[in-house]
């Protein structure tokens, strides 16, 4: 939730100031809603064969879970959740369309997520190493212990700064001077 709010405070340009822009939330809503309709359309076809699957008499759930069923601590968005600032730059459409694709077992390039194509950055998790997309923060390499760690932001944030768009000006601009300003987009 704090990643999306993020994202859409930027994509939507939403002001600090919402008399400013007041169409600013109706854009967030309608790519909310464009990304919506994608993702209910994809789970009801789930839905619908899992039920298939049951009556079948096979109740495994087949793994990979869908990516909408994988809880944020054991995905490989968990960087989302630790600094919300750090997201794909997609529209939320289109990461919903690319999160389908792979799930029907396309081979796209890049980041999982965002399809960035950049190095990989190093992260230390106090005994080993992952390796982060520098766009988005996905783990594209976990640790070599198997176990999930939190992903400490370079910069910290502050969550009720975020959620007054401290990160944004009046104008409906990044703040330059929000310190967690990513450089990488």
């Amino acid at each position: 939730m704090r990643a999306t709010y993020h994202h859409l405070t930027l994509s939507a340009a939403i002001p600090r100031r919402l008399e400013a822009d007041p169409d600013a939330l109706v854009r967030a809503v309608e790519e909310l809603h464009e990304a919506r309709v994608l993702w209910l359309a994809r789970a009801e076809e789930y839905a619908a064969r899992r039920r298939a699957e049951k009556s079948a008499g096979r109740r495994a759930v087949v793994n990979p879970r869908p990516w909408w069923l994988q809880s944020w601590w054991e995905g490989p968005n968990r960087a989302w959740y630790d600094d919300p600032s750090r997201h794909p730059a997609l529209r939320l459409p289109a990461y919903v369309l690319r999160q389908n694709a792979i799930l029907d077992g396309a081979e796209l390039p890049g980041c999982h997520a965002c399809g960035d194509d950049r190095p990989p950055v190093s992260h230390s998790t106090g005994h080993g190493w992952v390796e982060l997309c520098r766009g988005c923060a996905w783990v594209l390499t976990p640790c070599p212990c198997g176990q999930r760690h939190r992903v400490t932001p370079d910069t910290p944030f502050d969550w009720y700064g975020i959620w007054r768009r401290a990160h944004m000006s009046d104008e409906g601009t990044p703040n330059p001077h929000w310190p967690a300003v990513q450089e990488c987009r």
